[in-house]
C-alpha cells in the first residue's frame, strides 16, 4: 500500500488544525505536530482504524498510537496475538514491526482536545477512501470509536445508520471485507472499564478465528 494517497506530510486543509498545530509546535518544538502518516505492513489482511494522534503520542512521536496511555492496551494485544515483534511502542526509532497489520486514523492531525469537528472528520476521509481502495479484497478492518466506524462507512459510501457501532459489533460489507467494532482503547475508557483487557482480547480473538476458520480467508501474516 503507497502512502502518497492514504496520507499528505503537507496536508493543510483544516485551518483549526494548522492554527493547534502551529500552536503545538511553538510549545514542543521537538513534536511531530504534523498530519501522522499510517504505520505498518503495506499489504496488510488486518487495518485498525482510530480517532486522532494523541497530543503526546502520535502527534509527539510521528506513528500511531506510540508513546501514549491508548498504544498501551493495543500494542499489548498486537504483540499477542502475533501481529508485531514487540509488547511495547515506544518511539519511532525502537524497532517495532507489525505483521500483515497496519494502523492508521479517521483524521491524520491532531485535534483540540481529541475532538475533530464533522468538517474535519470529512476533509481527511479521502486519505481514508485511498487505504481502503487498495486493502485487499478479504481483509479485516477494526474500527475503534464510533468516529472511525462511521469515518470508515463514508469512506465506502455505505449508509452508517445501516451498520451501528457498538463495542464487539461484526458486519459482513457488500465489497467483501469483514468490519469489527470496538470502544476506543483510550484512557477514559479502559481506566472506567468501560473497555477491559478481555474485552479487546474477544475482539481480536474473534478476528484471527474468523480469518483462520472461514474459506478462502484473509492471510494476516
Amino acid at each position: 500500500m503507497s502512502e502518497r494517497d492514504a496520507y499528505d506530510p503537507g496536508c493543510v486543509s483544516c485551518p483549526r488544525l494548522v492554527a493547534h498545530l502551529d500552536g503545538v509546535r511553538s510549545m514542543h518544538p521537538d513534536y511531530h505536530a504534523r498530519p501522522v502518516a499510517p504505520f505498518g505492513a503495506t499489504d496488510p489482511g488486518l487495518l485498525i482504524v482510530g480517532l486522532a494522534p494523541g497530543m503526546h503520542g502520535a502527534n509527539a512521536t510521528g506513528r500511531p498510537f506510540t508513546g501514549d496511555y491508548a498504544g498501551i492496551l493495543l500494542y499489548q494485544t498486537l504483540h499477542k496475538f502475533g501481529f508485531s515483534n514487540l509488547p511495547v511502542s515506544e518511539h519511532r526509532g525502537d524497532g517495532l514491526r507489525l505483521h500483515g497489520c497496519r494502523i492508521t486514523n479517521a483524521v491524520k492531525c491532531l485535534p483540540p482536545e481529541n475532538k475533530p469537528t464533522p468538517a474535519e472528520i470529512s476533509q481527511c476521509n479521502p486519505f481514508l477512501r485511498a487505504e481502503l481502495r487498495d486493502l485487499r479484497p478479504d481483509a479485516v478492518i477494526l474500527a475503534l470509536g464510533t468516529i472511525a466506524h462511521q469515518a470508515v462507512l463514508r469512506a465506502l459510501s455505505l449508509p452508517v445508520r445501516e451498520y451501528k457501532f457498538s463495542h464487539g459489533a461484526e458486519y459482513s460489507l457488500p465489497d467483501g471485507r469483514r468490519l469489527f467494532d470496538s470502544y476506543h482503547c483510550s484512557r477514559y475508557n479502559t481506566q472506567t472499564r468501560r473497555l477491559t483487557e478481555a474485552m479487546f482480547h474477544a475482539v481480536f480473538a474473534r478476528i484471527v478465528g474468523y480469518c483462520g476458520t472461514t474459506p478462502g480467508a484473509t492471510r494476516l501474516r
